[in-house]
C-alpha cells in the first residue's frame, strides 16, 4: 500500500502498557499516527520517557479528553481508525467513545481495549468475571451500533506473565520451586507485546479482519504451565519442585486475597484451570488468527523470551 493509502490511526489510551507499543508500530508501519493526550500528561514527569520518544516518532500528539466529548469528536474526526488501549479502571467508559465515533461518522473501524482472554468463551469467577462483562457490553454497544470494528485478543502478554512463571509477587523465575496452579496441562499462549502491536496494526486495514475477533495464537507460543517448567528446568540445567494447587484451594485464596492479586488469580484461573486461551477453535464466522494472516510477522517465541532470564 502506498502511504497515503495509509488508514490514519487514533490511539486513545496510548501512553498506557500496550498503547505505547502499538503507536510506535504504526509509525513504523507508515500509518499517520495520532495520541489523544491531555494537556496533563504533557508535564506529567511519569510519561516524560514515553512523551519523548512519542515526539522523536514524529507521532501526532491531539490535546483532548476522554471526558470532553467535542474534543473526543474532534481528535475522531481527523482520523479513520480508532484504537483504544484504556486500562481496566476506564473500561466502562469506551461508551463515550462509541458515542463520538457515532457522531464524528468517519470511522472505518474501531479497536476497543480488549487485549487479553475472549470475553465471549470465557469461565471467568470474580472478579475477572466483573471486567470481562464490561468489555462484553462494549462489544454489543459496538455492534448494535453498526460500527466497523476488529477485537484483538492477545491471551497473555509475556512481559507481564513470563519473568516469574506465572508466580504472583515474584520478581524472577524461580530456580529451586514452582506453584503450578491446577494440574497444569490446559494450554496457555504468551505473545510479546511488539508482536501483538505489530499484528494489530496489520489487522488495521485488512478486510479479513472487518468484524471479527483476530487471536493471536502462534503455535509455538501455546504451552501448558507443565511445558513452561520444563523449558525453563531445561534452560537452567535444573529441576524444579513442583508444587500443585487444586482448583478448590486456588478458589479460596482468589476468594481471600485483595486487589490486585485476587484479579490476577481470578485470571489464571479461566486460563490454567479453564483452559480459556485454547478450549475452543477458531471459526470462520467470528475469528480469524493472526499468525494464520500474517506469516511475514516474525514473532518472538516462549523460548526465545526466556533465554534473557537464564
Amino acid at each position: 500500500m502506498a502511504e497515503s493509502n495509509l488508514s490514519k490511526i487514533l490511539l486513545i489510551g496510548g501512553t498506557g502498557y500496550i498503547g505505547k507499543f502499538i503507536a510506535e508500530a504504526s509509525v513504523k508501519a507508515g500509518h499517520p499516527t495520532f495520541v489523544l493526550t491531555r494537556e496533563s500528561t504533557l508535564t506529567d514527569p511519569a510519561k516524560s520517557s514515553i512523551i519523548n520518544k512519542f515526539k522523536h516518532l514524529s507521532v501526532n500528539l491531539v490535546i483532548g479528553d476522554l471526558y470532553d466529548h467535542q474534543s473526543l469528536v474532534k481528535a475522531i474526526k481527523q482520523v479513520d481508525v480508532v484504537i483504544s488501549t484504556l486500562a481496566r479502571s476506564h473500561l466502562a467508559d469506551q461508551d463515550k467513545i462509541i458515542s463520538a465515533i457515532k457522531e464524528a461518522g468517519n470511522v472505518k473501524r474501531f479497536f476497543p481495549s480488549e487485549f487479553g482472554n475472549d470475553v465471549d468463551r470465557s469461565h471467568a469467577i470474580e472478579p475477572a468475571k466483573s471486567a470481562y462483562a464490561i468489555k462484553a457490553r462494549i462489544r454489543r454497544a459496538i455492534e448494535a451500533e453498526g460500527i466497523p470494528y476488529t477485537y484483538v485478543l492477545n491471551n497473555f502478554f509475556a512481559a507481564y506473565f513470563l519473568p516469574t512463571l506465572s508466580q504472583f509477587g515474584a520478581t524472577a523465575p524461580p530456580r529451586d520451586k514452582v506453584v503450578i496452579l491446577g494440574d497444569g496441562n490446559p494450554k496457555a499462549v504468551f505473545n510479546k507485546e511488539e508482536d501483538i502491536a505489530a499484528y494489530t496494526i496489520k489487522a488495521v486495514d485488512d478486510p479479513r479482519t472487518l468484524n471479527k475477533s483476530l487471536y493471536i495464537r502462534p503455535q509455538d507460543n501455546a504451552l501448558s504451565f507443565n511445558d513452561l517448567v520444563s523449558l525453563w528446568e531445561k534452560k537452567i540445567g535444573k529441576t524444579l519442585e513442583r508444587i500443585y494447587v487444586p482448583e478448590e484451594e486456588l478458589l479460596k485464596q482468589i476468594q481471600e486475597s485483595s486487589p490486585p492479586l485476587n484479579m490476577m488469580l481470578s485470571i489464571a484461573y479461566c486460563v490454567y484451570i479453564k483452559g480459556d486461551h485454547t478450549n475452543f477453535e477458531i471459526e470462520a464466522p467470528f475469528g480469524v488468527e493472526a499468525t494464520t494472516l500474517y506469516p511475514d510477522v516474525k514473532y518472538t517465541t516462549v523460548d526465545e523470551f526466556l533465554n534473557q532470564f537464564v
